[in-house]
Parts: C-alpha cells; structure tokens; sequence
C-alpha cells in the first residue's frame, strides 16, 4: 500500500496530481482513495491531498505517516518532512524549496521541477515532471494509466496539453537516475 501526501500552494497542480494517481490506479484495478485539503485561501493559499493506491480494500482516506510526501514549496516541506515514515520518500521540488532534509531513514529527490518545466515551455508542467520521478521511484503506476487518466481530469479543451504533459512525465522518470540521495 502506497500513502501519499501531496502539498504545495494552489494552482501548482496538486490535486490534479492526486487525481491523476487516484484515476491511474482505478484504471490498473487498485483500490484507492482521494482527500483533498484545502487552506482558507483559494489559488494561491496552501492545498495538500492525500491519496492511497492498494492492492487491498482502503480503510481510511486519512495518511498521518505517508510513505511518500511530494512537496511543491517550502511551508509544505517544512509540515510533511518530517511525517514521512521510516524507509518512506520524499519528493522535493528543489526549485522552490531551498532547504536540504538531514534525514538518513528515508529516501530524497531532490527535482528542480519548475526549472525543467520553463525549459520545456510552460512552467505548468512542474507537477507532472515530480508525478515521474516518483513513478520511476516507487514503479506503482504505469504510464499508461496516467496518460488515461490525463485525459479525464484535463478538460477536453486542454487536450492540446496531453503531449507537453507526457514529455513532462517522461523527463521526471529520466531524472531519478542521478539524484537519490
């Protein structure tokens, strides 16, 4: 059972990353949950979601102790460093987030997400660019399944994105290789 948080600032594309998993494993016949968590603010305020992808039936939406938190920016990486269990990984988008965790019992990625993304052309892209770094990290989740579910959370109208967005995902699997730390 893989428990993600997932947390940034609004209009970073988290709770489309949380839905991309949730759809992706329904789509691979995985049980899964959704929750997301939004700060007082709308675009711009703090947003996290937790998602769960299982083999087995999910007994609660809620991950305290997640074995894998992606953070986008510094008040996200500041909450759920931390929390991260033992032996789990934490996927840091390096961009935006300065600090370096001093952690031994996890794994770190340490991505400069956004950078890569201007470089690919829409800085939108960040989010997909850590969803393949941690795909490549965990290998719960086909590519495939995330494409396809692509297609639903984007709306028909942003269908032009589905390439750029693949690259994206393509480009953070091709990352993993160099930077675990």
């Amino acid at each position: 059972m893989e428990e993600i948080l997932i947390a940034g600032f609004g209009g970073q594309g988290v709770m489309s990353m949380g839905q991309l998993i949730a759809y992706a494993g329904m789509n691979e016949g995985k049980f899964v949950s959704w929750l997301p968590s939004y700060g007082p603010e709308q675009r711009g305020g703090t947003a996290n979601c937790a998602v769960v992808v299982s083999e087995e039936q999910v007994g609660s939406p809620l991950v305290s102790r997640p074995t894998t938190a992606i953070v986008l920016n510094n008040p996200s990486y500041e909450k759920f460093e931390p929390m991260v269990r033992v032996g789990g990984l934490l996927v840091v988008n390096s961009s935006l987030i300065s600090k370096i965790s001093s952690r031994t019992d996890i794994r770190v990625l340490n991505i400069d997400a956004t950078d890569k993304a201007n470089e690919l052309g829409n800085s939108r892209v960040a989010n997909m660019i850590l969803l393949g770094a941690f795909l490549e990290e965990t290998g719960i989740l086909a590519d495939d399944s995330i494409l396809g579910a692509l297609k639903k959370v984007l709306a028909p109208e942003k269908h032009s994105l589905l390439d750029i967005n693949h690259r994206a995902l393509q480009l953070g699997r091709s990352l993993t290789n160099s930077i675990v730390s």
